[in-house]
């Protein structure tokens, strides 16, 4: 068991997200940074790496200062270590969502905008409750979700390690705008409230793609987020509409290239997938309707896929005016999935849960789905080591410069002890207030329920 300090500041989680989050506003940042200086060593645990397809044999973990410091099969003795008994349980890293929003869970479009304060503090509830979802780290595809990675690395509210893009640069009736028609006709220099917001930037010269993605950039963007093509969710963007020009691409990426990072692209279709590779872009967002000649592209080049797996139950947050367009991005899952494994496309896993608490809860289940294209492994795989390498992409912009999604020596040290093995059951994944006994971000303990059966 942990040290009861770190059980006193759990219990607080389990109380409910908005009274856990006020509470350890107040209580917690001391605490949390003395607990970042106290070694952790796990003892007797099956390690699942991230990259191999079966568990280690009975090992020990040292935590030292947020990174492993050391693995071994024999005993690890670390003075005022606390030290935990597995007792043959699996450690796993942390689990990555690799296309996740953190200021859009929580609120609706209109709702958010309505009142940012409001939004802003939502999406500090719901930080705490995707790190107890065993998320120990997402990458942000739009939103102003700087201030918000500042105070959870601050130690001030539990939450994930964000790589954030700020906001979407779309264009005029693009995915990503959310204005009305009384914002019409576009006065450019002039900002509308979702502008001033952060939410999403109307760009519409490879001019202004250039100055709205610097602007992210001075803000801390590891990475840049542009919608190529139509979306479900936005009410004037058609899904077969291919929106930026090539050269407005290449600003994009020209831009993020001066600053070592890169440009993941919104694109559904052929033409907007391959417009955007041709433009310089390294990952592609979505790509469910996408035809062979394209996967084909997407493999010979090496561009990266970052897909989801879609469900119906998706649908429930949107707008009636989006479920058409839901539905035929969703019949398009198997499609992608399938082309992603006949040309061994470098594939991440993501959710892109939009607008609902509710669904945001099933992040975990979305995992487990891929049970329907991949075993269990491999899905285990994308979500951690995988996803972990595509975080690498951001070059000098990381955030968190060094290893993420493994179980190796020097990797940060996010970790979950999980009762029972994944790697043979991925459904023990989709049930984390149970099966996720301990939850270790940056070598800080969050969650530590191993003892609650005895």
């Amino acid at each position: 068991m942990a040290a009861s300090k770190t059980k006193s500041l759990v219990s607080l989680l389990f109380v409910g997200p908005a009274v856990a989050a006020i509470a350890l506003l107040a209580a917690a940042p001391a605490a949390f940074a003395q607990a970042a200086r106290t070694p952790v060593v796990f003892e007797n645990v099956m390690i699942f790496d991230g990259q191999s397809d079966a568990l280690s044999g009975p090992s020990n973990v040292l935590v030292k200062d947020g990174k492993i410091a050391g693995i071994s099969t024999t005993d690890i003795s670390e003075d005022g270590a606390t030290v935990i008994d597995g007792e043959g349980k699996v450690l796993m890293p942390g689990l990555i969502d690799a296309h996740w929003h953190t200021m859009l869970i929580g609120v609706t479009p209109d709702t958010g905008l309505a009142d940012m304060g409001y939004t802003h503090l939502i999406a500090g509830v719901e930080a705490t409750a995707t790190l107890m979802r065993g998320f120990t780290t997402v990458r942000d595809l739009g939103g102003p979700a700087f201030g918000l990675k500042k105070i959870i690395d601050q130690g001030l509210i539990p939450g994930p390690r964000i790589y954030p893009s700020g906001a979407i640069l779309t264009v005029t009736s693009g995915h990503g705008d959310f204005r009305t028609f009384a914002d019409l006709p576009r006065r450019p220099g002039v900002l509308t409230p979702m502008e001033e917001a952060g939410m999403s930037m109307v760009t519409d010269t490879p001019d202004e793609v250039r100055i709205r993605a610097r602007e992210q950039l001075m803000q801390g963007a590891s990475q840049i987020k542009l919608t190529a093509g139509g979306g479900v969710a936005s009410p004037f963007s058609p899904l077969d509409v291919s929106t930026f020009t090539s050269a407005e691409i290449v600003a994009a990426v020209e831009a993020a290239a001066n600053w070592g990072t890169y440009v993941g692209v919104h694109a559904y279709t052929p033409q907007a997938v391959q417009t955007a590779i041709n433009s310089g872009v390294k990952v592609i967002e979505h790509a469910h309707l996408i035809d062979d000649e394209t996967a084909q592209m997407m493999a010979d080049k090496g561009i990266w896929l970052s897909t989801q797996p879609f469900t119906e139950q998706m649908g429930a947050g949107l707008p009636p005016s989006s479920l058409d367009k839901f539905h035929e991005v969703l019949h398009g899952t198997t499609n992608i999935y399938g082309f992603a494994k006949k040309y061994n496309i470098k594939t991440a896993w993501g959710t892109d849960i939009l607008f609902s608490p509710i669904l945001a809860r099933g992040q975990n289940a979305m995992l487990v789905n891929m049970l329907e294209w991949y075993t269990a492994a491999e899905a285990l795989k994308m979500a951690t080591g995988t996803n972990g390498e595509l975080l690498l992409l951001s070059g000098e912009r990381n955030p968190y410069p060094g290893r993420i999604g493994l179980i190796e020596e020097g990797a940060y040290a996010d970790l979950l002890l999980v009762d029972g093995n994944p790697l043979e059951d991925l459904s023990l994944v989709g049930n984390p207030e149970k099966n996720f006994l301990i939850i270790m971000k940056d070598g800080v303990i969050y969650k530590d329920i191993t003892g609650e059966a005895e």
